[in-house]
């Protein structure tokens, strides 16, 4: 469990993070999302106890970060966002000596060293110095130290960043699994790619916490709940799309020719008279999908007025 409060930070006079508090229970997945400088790296640091706050106070399952620092390191699996790539060390080298360093030995430090190179794919990268891979493959490599020890609490910073889509879906498959067993927290810019494997949502802007929500509430606040994306190979009759019940708008995507979002009025379904408008009219469509909400706008918009 994690109880942080009053948490100040400081960077010269500025406010990185300022007067945040909240609780995480055990067995959470929660999204720490935010723009690029609303402080969710430094939050994870603090979390860690690699940071010290001006004030307030963090407490990793029932430790201090200033008074118990060993306990909270044994603790805490935490993978950093620029990854490890200042170091010549070959990955099995690494990784050896982040068992050792977590005081494993003999046949328990191999099965631990087997069972991580197994989960995260790393077999083929062993050999590989650190410094000579891409950031997304130095991200797998610290996300594998990081639960090497099976800590209580993850704390991860941009896992999938720089990775190919398969390998993405490989690590968000994992970290819902991880948090089956501890409290994981993951910082990202790319809320959406999150919104499948995260219960709960944290929102931080200006280094305050803006939002502390389950995600599906998260996503029924965008402008997109309910709406309806579809593409077709033809030009669609935008009018007949605009007059039917309950619709709000209309978006054209720029980057897709062929493909609109239909936005819809609060309260209302307009997935079942668009599909029926599509049988009737014969059109052949390509995509056509209901949105559960875009948490990326969400996050935008509340960025926005932190900042006013």
């Amino acid at each position: 469990m994690i109880e942080i409060s009053n948490l100040t930070k400081k960077l010269g006079k500025q406010h990185v993070i300022n007067d945040l508090s909240l609780v995480a229970q055990g067995q959470e997945c929660i999204g720490l999302f935010g723009h690029g400088g609303a402080g969710k790296t430094t939050l994870l640091k603090l979390m860690a106890g690699l940071l010290k706050p001006c004030s307030g106070h963090v407490s990793i399952l029932g430790f201090n970060t200033r008074t118990h620092r060993l306990q909270v390191a044994q603790a805490i699996g935490y993978q950093p966002e620029p990854g490890i790539n200042r170091s010549t060390m070959s990955v099995a080298g690494f990784l050896n000596l982040i068992a050792t360093f977590r005081r494993f030995c003999g046949a328990e430090k191999r099965k631990r060293l087997d069972r991580i190179i197994m989960q995260l794919e790393l077999s083929a990268l062993l050999k590989e110095p650190l410094n000579a891979l891409p950031m997304g493959l130095q991200r797998k490599v610290a996300l594998a130290q990081a639960i090497l020890h099976d800590p209580g609490v993850l704390l991860l910073d941009e896992p999938t960043e720089g990775l190919s889509p398969y390998q993405q879906c490989k690590i968000r498959t994992l970290i819902q699994t991880l948090a089956e067993e501890m409290t994981v927290i993951v910082a990202t810019r790319d809320c959406d790619a999150l919104s499948g494997i995260c219960t709960r949502a944290l929102v931080i802007g200006g280094g305050r916490l803006l939002a502390d929500t389950p995600m599906p509430e998260l996503q029924r606040s965008s402008r997109y709940y309910r709406a309806v994306t579809l593409a077709a190979d033809t030009p669609l009759d935008l009018l007949a799309l605009a007059v039917l019940p309950g619709v709000a708008g209309i978006e054209e995507d720029r980057h897709s020719p062929g493909t609109v979002t239909v936005l819809a009025m609060p309260g209302h379904a307009i997935y079942p008279p668009i599909s029926a408008l599509i049988a009737k009219r014969g059109w052949q469509i390509t995509a056509l999908n209901l949105e559960p909400g875009r948490l990326n706008d969400v996050v935008h918009h509340l960025s926005q007025g932190a900042s006013l």
